[in-house]
């Protein structure tokens, strides 16, 4: 018997969250972290989204109580968190500029899994909060990780979009590793890898932190880990990281 055959195989969501961390923590970043089970001021109400904004029908919420009447901004309602941006404003209230976070964890949604969703899934949640912060900065750090990541040079493209918490906000495309941007299956032969939701901290949101800001600006981005984890690994179902089935585990 092949005594290698029980050796134990690290997780591919846990190689690319290490990988991660360690290229941020090489630009200088603090990983944080926060609660899973969050209060409904930091999961919506701090990032701009109040009670009834239609904004808020984006998250399907596991919700484990209802809202409270109460003012108190710790004492609202109480769910599941359905990003890591709560992480942002805990950071935020207990800490002062400059600030330069990253926070991977995992999040929960309310919704029907498919090969492309699942019920809980990991993201990536990056805050940096300074003088002077602009696009620029934003997409010269998102170049930088996702060069390191994919071991590739990339190209980002920004496009304009709407998240309450941002201003501007935009949605980003990497540049298709796979191809290099001349056309693929993995990228449907556009050249483009779509990423998530980025943009400048909304002053709404720095405010209702205790930041000033007409002194600071910062930037933000969100993107799915699960979904890195599937195009660099050529994974094609997101279920397949969740089951537990060994002969995924140990090519790893």
């Amino acid at each position: 018997m092949n005594t290698t055959d029980n050796i134990g195989h690290v997780h591919p969501l846990t190689h690319v969250i290490s990988k991660i961390s360690q290229i941020f923590t090489e630009m200088g970043f603090t990983i944080a972290s926060g609660p899973e089970i969050e209060t409904e001021f930091h999961n919506f109400d701090a990032l701009n989204i109040p009670e009834h904004h239609p904004a808020r029908d984006m998250w399907d919420t596991f919700w484990l109580t209802n809202r409270s009447k109460s003012s108190d901004k710790n004492d609202t309602g109480v769910l599941l968190r359905t990003h890591t941006s709560p992480v942002q404003i805990r950071y935020m209230e207990s800490h002062k500029p400059p600030i330069r976070i990253i926070a991977p964890g995992k999040v929960f949604r309310h919704e029907a899994t498919d090969a492309t969703h699942e019920a809980q899934f990991y993201q990536l949640e990056a805050l940096v909060v300074d003088e002077h912060i602009s696009v620029a900065h934003l997409k010269g750090t998102l170049e930088t990780m996702f060069e390191k990541i994919f071991e590739k040079k990339t190209n980002i493209r920004l496009r304009p979009s709407f998240f309450p918490f941002v201003e501007p906000g935009f949605e980003t495309d990497m540049s298709c590793f796979k191809c290099e941007g001349s056309g693929c299956a993995l990228c449907k032969n556009t050249g483009w890898i779509e990423l998530g939701g980025s943009g400048l901290v909304h002053p709404t949101v720095l405010e209702n932190a205790g930041i000033d800001s007409q002194k600071y600006s910062g930037f933000a981005f969100g993107y799915g880990i699960d979904r890195i984890t599937m195009l660099k690994y050529g994974i094609e179902d997101v279920r397949l990281l969740y089951q537990g089935d060994l002969r995924l585990v140990t090519q790893f």
